[in-house]
This record gives C-alpha cells, structure tokens and sequence, in this order.
C-alpha cells in the first residue's frame, strides 16, 4: 500500500505523490456501471464472502473454506487452500461468525464425516480447488476430486448444480457445519433433525446457540435425480439403522451416493426458513418449481445489474471504478430478507408474526456500523428499501423485550456494540421525509431512554449513571467514555422521534441529555478520558491506552483508545469545538490525531486498523472524523485526507478492504466519499462535501429523478474544491440537503492543485445540532 507523507498531503505539496492514481477525464464516454469484483474483501480482516446471492437476499450460498477463526467469520478467507462444502446462509464483512447454514459437499471417493483441519486438506472431506469464479448471483469453482461446482440463488432457494467425472460419487449434507470459537460454551446445536420423504424432499431443522442464541434454521432439499443410497448418521457420527430415512440429536449428516454421479448433472435445490419446514417447502415451490439452473442465474444477473446501475462513474482508475462497484455491491447484501413467501417472520420475541403486506421482515442490522454511512446511502440511492427497513425497525421496536433493536440476527437481539442505533436509522429516515408510523414505536423507545427498570442488555449498561450523573463512571461500567457519548447520540435521534409522536417535553429533555458528550471530554486537556465516580479524571492519562486498569479485558473506550474517542460526537460539533477552546484549537487537535504517531497498547483489539497517525480508518467509530476540519473552517484539510483515505485504504484486491467491512458500512464510506459528500449526523438530513474522486457521476435517486455529479478539473493532483455550482447557480457552501439531493439535478466541483477559500466562511459550514438545515 502507498504511503504518502501525511503532512505533505494536508499541506498540499505532497500531491504529485499520488498522481496517475487518479486521472482526468478518461473520455467522452458517458458514465456507467462498474463490474464488481466479488473478491475484494474476502482476504485481509475484510471477512466478505464470494457466494451467490440476491439484493437483500435471504439465502446467501457460498464456499466455506475454514469455520473456526476470526478471519473466517463469513466462513471463507482467500488466502485458505480448500473448501469444506457450500451452505446456504452467510455474514458479510461481520467481526463475529454465525450462520453457515445446511452444508452441501460433493465429492468423491470413501466418505469422510470430518472436515479435518484447514493446514491439512487431505485428513477429510474438504478439498483443494482451483478457477473459483464469482459475479453478482452466481459462483462456480473446480475442486479436486474432479467436480464442477456452480451456485445461484433466488430470494428464499439456493440452487447447486454440480458436474461430476464418469463413475461413482456422492452428496454429504453436514448439518452440524457451523462457525466455532473458543468461548462458546454448552451445547451448540439442539433440537435438530433430519428426515427423507418418499417424494424424495430430505427436511431439517435445528437450533443453533452460537452468536444468535437459540435462533433456529428449517430447510427443504431436492434434488433432480434419486441417490442410489442414503445413509443417515447421529450424534459422534454413529450410523443409523439401514434403510432410516430419518434421524434426531444434535450433530446430524446424511450421504447421498450415486453409482454414477457423472452420467448427468446433479441439480440441488435448498428452500430456508427461520419459521418451519412448511415455509422452505413453499419457498422451493414458488421460487424454483423446475430445474431451470441457468434461467435462475440470468434473473439474479438482471436484478443484481439493476442496482448496480444505481450509480455510474467516467474517470478514475479501472481499479477505482472496480472498487467502486464492489463497493455498491457489499452495500446491497444486508439487512437480509427474514420472512417467509406468506409473511411470517420471528419477531425479537421469539413469537411469530405476520408482516403486512409489501412490509416484509428483515434480518442481520449491524447497526452500530451501519446508521453511519450504509442507510444514508440506501436512503439516497434505494429510497424504497430504505422505507421497508424503516417499517421493519418500527415493528421489531415493538416486539422487542429490549425496544429498539441493537444487533437483531436471525429473530434473536444478539446486544453487540453499545447503543442502541436503530434509534438514528428511524430519526433519519423521519427527518428525510420517509412516511412510517414513528409515532407507534415510540412508547418502548421511551422506556430505553428513561424507564431505569427497562430490561438492559450489554449494550445499555450504566443508564441509571447516565441519567443521574450526565456521566458513565469508569470504575463502575466497561467502555464508559465511549457508551457516554454514543447513548448520548442516541439521545438525538429518540428527540426526532419523540416530536414525531407528540412528545415534545421528553423531546426538549432528550436535546437537553443529547449533551452529555462533554461530561466525559475533559476541555483542559482536550481528550476524552475516563471518569471515575468520584468526579475525579483518570490520571496520569495515556490516549493512546484503551483503559486505566491493567486488566487487558477492561476497557473505557469501544473498539477505540482516547484520540479515537475524542472525536466521536457526530450531532453537536461546534459545541464540541467551542468546548475544546474554538476553532484553531479544534484544527490543531484534529491535525495532532492524524499526526500521531500509528502505536497502540498490546491489548488493542485487530478492529483498530487503518492508522493515519491514531486516525484508525478501519473501525467506524473514526469513519466521519476526517470531515469534522469542515466545521472549524479548513474544509481543504477534509479535501485532502478525504482523498488520501479513498486512495489508500481500499484496492481492487482480496485484501482491499482496509478493515471488516461490517454488512456494507466501510464501503458505504467510500461510495459516499467518492460522490463527494458525506453524512456525518445522518439525523441531520445533510451531507458534508469532501474531495469527488471521480471525473463524471449519475445516481438514480428514485422516482425516475437523476443526481449528476461533475468534477471539473479533477485528477491527483487536484483534490481541492474551488468552487460548486448546484443547478448551475454559484454555490458557497459547504454541506447540502438531503432534500435538495434526491430532486435530482446538477451538482458541479471546480477542483484544483491548492486549497481555497470555499466554504470557509462562518455562515457557509455544515449545521450541527439543529441549525436550520435550509
């Protein structure tokens, strides 16, 4: 990877460094639709997977190469050897492992029922493979044992079909494949089992303890031709009785063998539900009545190239243009589809529902990554599915023991991360004019924000302090300074909500809380730090620790040490620049982050990457700092790492991705920065300008509207705006509405090789904490 003198870069004479990386115009041709490289992300910490899989889709069919590492949490990483099989549901870019649904290993040779373990292929039934090949709906891969592999999928089926060599082979279906870790306890698996119909359908069902806990998972198989024999096998693999056509326990697998697994393709395909067995069955039924492989693989095709045609670029670099497209594609795999073809869904109950037509249930919300900069996207870009997830969020907060949700997965609140950020995904949506019945999520998001006897989850701790000492003291809850400003961004958002219901007293007193960030930024020393009960600050303090205890399990900052923390506040920035001694304070404490040098402690979690001085672009809670320069007036300086930041933290490679990508966020990032802008208070409705990379751009923003994006004079050498035309009139500053954006029109960057004074003055920078946004 590149590496540019970070000073030069900020001062603007470091720029010729990165010339050629992003070139003028590249011709008259107009702007098009990148092609996806579904590699990107798959090796490095990027944990994406390479399978087929719709927009949205529920069944996410891809190769496992290793299921028992961090870096395998999508159960695949490019740099493994072998493949363990093909199952039906997977996480994309996630930093903790599940899923991995109903296994599929076609192979040949004796049967093996262990995969053995990834440094040594030939101990099981994984295999070596070679021309993997991926694009948006399909996959297709040659393993060792001779067979051709091919996937695709509809929104609830994967469908396999498989190429064997002349002579014998056989169809294992490991249904106790699923990702391990260390510190699962107790059983994994219960209540599962397997049967065979005399229709010839093989069904299961089972629950899984892992991430998800007690979540559940049905399927329903067919295949297009009758095995010769099955054999069915139980718990510590003990074959069943000859001729069972079912078995209970917790590890179950069935083989299917052919006597001649080569005279015609073996056709699979696989219906899931999280509801029952019925609901796969009906999936099958409607989604993939016949054996129509190919037919199947062009519509995923058709619909895949349709979102995809959602943003098209002229300029850059072909590797730009191809992260570009990787880019928009991880952002279109999650939420994923949670109901079934009649509706049903489990709700966070554990209850099942029924959606309301065309409202359809939705699974997998990263949402402490993804309120940042994925939603704001789709809010642009797929206004729709925007819409639905909004509706989603309103029912699941209702459903939920915990009010809004966190990190729902597969009808179960996991509670990962600190927050509860589904809040911010409803307030934006509300403040961009999405119309939902807000009003009805609002008595259980009133009990997050002030019942003390509300049922917490590790994501909520240390409300009671919060509420009493504006504060989270560090000696009482872990990751206090870090859960003090996000509850308090949380704040922000439940006071949208809140007008939106009526209530505007618990309104103004949540704006009022949404304040509390300042309680833990101590202004004499210009740093986030722990405070203690006692009102006393942590001493001596260390920003570049994560905590003030020795103990490496305790931390005072989530995923972050106290440079990163310091600059977490996203909803009231000029109260935090007038809090840290004004503006050239401001400036001159973000130039010291990027500036520092790239050390941490020996106990920082791997999320920390992508240093630029403390700077960490790989974990989100840094990803909108870089346009913070905007409000102290030094929007050049947001130009110029905005640029180095697109330019070296992503690459058209399987390690492209400079950290997790997190269900889309991290890439969501660049595709926003790429356009020129950026949410840094999504609830705020407003976009922040940065440094456009590319030369030419339209997005299809709905309805049949346009937004034309055109950077005159770009290139490496220019990052800097000049000035911006919006519809061809001058415009000074340096934001703009959502409101404005999805009318669609004509948004102009003048750019050039030194900063200017655009957007510089007072009246002309981003609003923060309701400034009128108009």
């Amino acid at each position: 990877m590149m590496t540019t003198n970070r000073r030069q870069l900020l001062s603007g004479s470091g720029l010729a460094l990165l010339a050629g990386m992003v070139p003028g115009a590249a011709g008259a041709q107009a702007p098009v639709a990148g092609t996806p490289d579904l590699f990107v992300g798959t090796g490095g910490h990027g944990h994406t997977f390479p399978g087929a899989s719709l927009p949205f889709g529920m069944a996410q069919l891809s190769p496992d190469t290793d299921n028992a590492r961090w870096d395998a949490c999508s159960g695949y990483h490019k740099d493994d050897g072998s493949i363990m099989g093909f199952s039906h549901t997977h996480l994309s870019g996630t930093g903790i492992g599940d899923m991995l649904d109903v296994l599929v290993v076609p192979t040949r040779g004796p049967l093996e029922l262990k995969p053995g373990k990834l440094g040594d292929p030939d101990g099981g039934y994984r295999q070596r493979f070679s021309d993997g090949h991926a694009e948006p709906g399909y996959y297709r891969v040659r393993l060792e044992s001779g067979v051709l592999a091919e996937l695709t999928v509809t929104e609830r089926v994967g469908l396999h079909r498989y190429r064997f060599p002349q002579g014998p082979g056989h169809i294992l279906i490991d249904f106790a494949h699923m990702i391990l870790d260390s510190w699962d306890k107790g059983a994994l698996i219960e209540n599962a089992s397997l049967a065979l119909a005399s229709d010839g359908m093989l069904t299961g069902s089972r629950q899984v303890n892992r991430w998800a806990k007690g979540r559940n998972i049905h399927f329903a198989m067919q295949l297009s031709r009758r095995p010769d024999r099955v054999a069915f096998f139980g718990d510590d693999d003990r074959p069943t009785a000859k001729g069972a056509t079912s078995v209970t326990g917790r590890s179950l697998k069935v083989a299917l063998f052919f006597d001649d697994a080569g005279k015609a393709p073996i056709l699979i395909k696989t219906g899931v539900s999280a509801v029952a067995v019925e609901g796969a069955r009906a999936a099958l039924a409607a989604e993939a009545p016949g054996w129509n492989f190919d037919g199947v693989r062009k519509a995923a095709h058709n619909l895949w190239a349709r979102d995809l045609d959602s943003i098209r670029v002229e300029g850059g670099t072909e590797a730009q243009r191809t992260i570009m497209a990787s880019a928009l594609y991880h952002a279109f795999l999650a939420p994923t589809l949670f109901t079934d073809r009649d509706g049903r869904y489990v709700g966070l109950d554990r209850q099942v529902h029924q959606a309301p037509a065309g409202q359809p249930a939705f699974s997998t919300y990263s949402t402490w990554d993804t309120y940042r900069a994925l939603h704001p996207l789709l809010t642009l870009v797929r206004p729709e599915q925007a819409a639905m997830f909004t509706h989603d969020l309103i029912r699941q907060t209702r459903e939920s023991p915990y009010g809004p949700p966190v990190w729902p997965l597969q009808g179960v609140e996991t509670g990962t991360m600190i927050g509860w950020h589904s809040v911010v995904i409803m307030a934006e949506a509300k403040a961009k004019g999405i119309v939902a019945d807000y009003a009805a999520a609002w008595p259980n998001i009133r009990r997050r924000a002030f019942d003390r006897t509300f049922k917490d989850s590790d994501s909520s701790l240390g409300r009671g302090d919060y509420y009493d000492r504006g504060y989270i003291p560090a000696d009482k809850v872990w990751e206090s300074v870090s859960r003090t400003q996000e509850y308090a961004y949380d704040d922000w958002a439940m006071a949208v909500l809140a007008d939106a219901a009526g209530a505007h007293d618990d309104a103004a007193a949540l704006r009022k809380r949404s304040r509390n960030y300042r309680n833990v930024i101590d202004a004499k020393i210009g740093f986030a730090r722990p405070k203690f009960s006692d009102g006393k600050w942590w001493t001596p303090y260390d920003p570049i620790q994560l905590g003030h205890m020795p103990k490496p399990w305790w931390r005072d900052y989530t995923e972050a040490n106290g440079w990163q923390a310091t600059f977490l506040n996203q909803h009231d920035v000029h109260g935090l620049i007038a809090h840290m001694g004004g503006d050239k304070a401001f400036e001159a404490r973000l130039d010291a982050l990027f500036n520092a040098p790239s050390t941490l402690p020996e106990n920082a979690p791997p999320d920390i990457s992508g240093l630029v001085g403390q700077y960490a672009h790989g974990n989100e809670p840094n990803q909108h700092v870089a346009y913070l320069y905007a409000y102290c007036g030094a929007p050049w300086k947001t130009q110029a790492m905005v640029r180095r930041l697109m330019v070296e933290m992503y690459k058209a490679d399987p390690d492209g991705v400079i950290g997790n990508d997190d269900c889309g966020q991290t890439s969501a990032w660049f595709i926003m920065s790429a356009l020129g802008f950026y949410p840094v208070d999504p609830v705020s409705a407003t976009y922040v300008f940065g440094s456009p990379l590319f030369d030419r751009v339209e997005v299809a923003v709905g309805h049949g509207r346009t937004l034309r994006i055109t950077a005159e004079g770009n290139g490496a050498q220019n990052p800097y705006v000049q000035s911006v035309r919006w519809n061809g009139r001058p415009y000074t500053r340096n934001w703009i509405s959502h409101a404005d954006l999805v009318k669609g029109g004509e948004l102009v960057f003048r750019m050039g090789p030194a900063p200017s004074r655009f957007g510089t003055a007072p009246a002309d920078r981003p609003p923060s904490f309701g400034q009128a946004a108009v």
